[in-house]
């Protein structure tokens, strides 16, 4: 009964997001239904000391990030350095491979720190204007736009400052730049699969007379997707236009250097860590510099990144600053509250008997460390339909047992961490998830239009994460 209750609430939270309602609410209505099934008079307690203080620790570690990869994202798109990446990028790769030049673009814009969602609205006003002149389905661009933003930089490569990749640090001690080579395995395998899956869809379409509007060749796009950019009609490129678009990468590898610097640095900084009660403070307690220099690493990263996005073109900029600002905001106040809400709940979901009954069952099937997070993170995600989210349920449950294990088994933290981080990019990505939703939102397509080739994607991501541990296994390669 106590497995049956936790399937119950995990069902009816999958079911609630995937009809649009928010996780915000639902999450900690789904947790205390499970409470209260279990034993009424628990609500309030676990409600209070667990859902809470999970959620409120979650935020607390995590907004930050949330809102300096949010802002940082916005300028980028106000600034017109996406415009200009997008222009560098078809002059290098041509414009009848719009495929590559989509999944570049998104690549590129990920890995510096622009959150998910925004890549979406950023990138695919070039997508539909590069689709439509080389005559491809509109309904590939979804799955193109996913392999770019939701794969492989956003959890396997190291040294992305994506919060997937960051929420791991903490538990860990580690830093983002875990296990590089397993990450850059795990990349070519999503990246090369994604687009050899697409190249063919797209041969496909083209053989059976297919276009981008469809097979009768004609319609008219959604109001979204209306917002194309004509680049056909920009001028030829000079010395200056060239100059202009060698510095909109500036701000992009300035995050990825200077967090690597900053991860290096702070330990220095702080040799012995901080102690509050030096400063008579003792309240405060003492910050373990191992579980925050990551986070750190990323959050400074982020600000220049965001004072160089400034530089850029600062007019530009300024002309809808506020409103811009404001908007970037807003969603890293809902992403953040979101995932810590699903956080909570499955702080709530790991204190109740029948959770010990699931993760006896994953243990005594899988008994290696890295199978056994690969699973249950993958699981979590898939229920929740979120990255973090599913991370951080099975961390926050689990995370205390992985460590003890992969001493026991002597598996590198950096191992587990990077296993974990492309595990929670696997099953993640199932109908009932923000970012998909979104993504489709964006784009003026359905689910039955475009979501196969996005679920495409989903498998290869979660068979890369396979992949690594079997290279693990026979190489030791870290």
């Amino acid at each position: 009964m106590d497995l049956v209750i936790i399937i119950l609430a995990l069902g009816l939270l999958m079911l609630i997001a995937y009809r649009g309602f928010s996780v915000i609410l639902f999450a900690p209505l789904c947790a205390l239904l499970a409470v209260i099934l279990t034993e009424p008079s628990y609500a309030l307690p676990f409600f209070s000391n667990i859902f809470m203080e999970k959620m409120v620790g979650f935020i607390k570690n995590y907004f930050p990030v949330f809102l300096l990869g949010a802002v940082f994202g916005k300028l980028v798109e106000m600034s017109g350095i996406a415009e200009s990446i997008a222009k560098t990028i078809i002059n290098l790769v041509g414009r009848k491979r719009a495929i590559l030049a989509i999944v570049l673009m998104c690549a590129i814009l990920t890995y510096s720190g622009v959150s998910l969602f925004v890549v979406a609205f950023a990138v695919y006003p070039f997508a539909a204007n590069l689709f439509r002149e080389a005559n491809i389905p509109k309904r590939l661009i979804p799955g193109t736009i996913a392999l770019g933003a939701l794969s492989f930089t956003m959890d396997a490569m190291p040294g992305t400052p994506q919060i997937q990749n960051v929420i791991p640090t903490s538990f860990f001690k580690t830093d983002i730049y875990a296990a590089p080579i397993l990450g850059i395995i795990g990349s070519l395998f999503v990246l090369s699969l994604g687009l050899l899956y697409l190249e063919r869809r797209r041969k496909k379409a083209q053989m059976a007379g297919e276009g981008y509007f469809g097979f009768n060749g004609a319609g008219e796009e959604t109001a979204v997707a209306a917002e194309t950019v004509n680049m056909s009609a920009a001028p030829s490129p000079n010395s200056a236009s060239i100059g202009r678009q060698v510095l909109a990468f500036v701000p992009l590898i300035l995050v990825g250097v200077a967090n690597k610097f900053f991860t290096i640095s702070i330990p220095k900084w702080y040799p012995e860590g901080f102690d509050f009660s030096k400063l008579g403070l003792e309240t405060f307690g003492k910050v373990d510099l191992a579980t925050v220099t990551g986070i750190w690493s990323v959050e400074l990263a982020l600000v220049l990144g965001i004072l160089t996005a400034l530089a850029y073109d600062w007019k530009r900029v300024t002309s809808g600053f506020q409103q811009g600002i404001n908007a970037s905001i807003g969603g890293a106040l809902l992403a953040a509250m979101n995932t810590g809400s699903e956080y909570g709940f499955g702080g709530v979901i790991a204190s109740l008997p029948g959770f010990v009954t699931v993760r006896d069952s994953i243990s005594h099937t899988f008994t290696n460390p890295l199978i056994n997070g690969a699973v249950t993170t993958n699981v979590l995600a898939g229920i929740t339909g979120s990255a973090s989210g599913g991370m951080g349920i099975a961390l926050s449950a689990m995370g205390d047992k992985y460590i003890q294990a992969i001493t026991q088994y002597n598996i590198p933290p950096e191992v587990m961490h990077r296993v974990v981080a492309m595990a929670s990019g696997g099953m993640d990505s199932l109908p009932h998830n923000g970012a998909v939703i979104t993504l489709l939102a964006v784009t003026g397509l359905t689910h039955k239009q475009a979501y196969g080739d996005i679920f495409a994607v989903t498998i290869f991501k979660t068979l890369a994460c396979f992949f690594v541990i079997l290279v693990y296994s026979l190489t030791g390669l870290v």
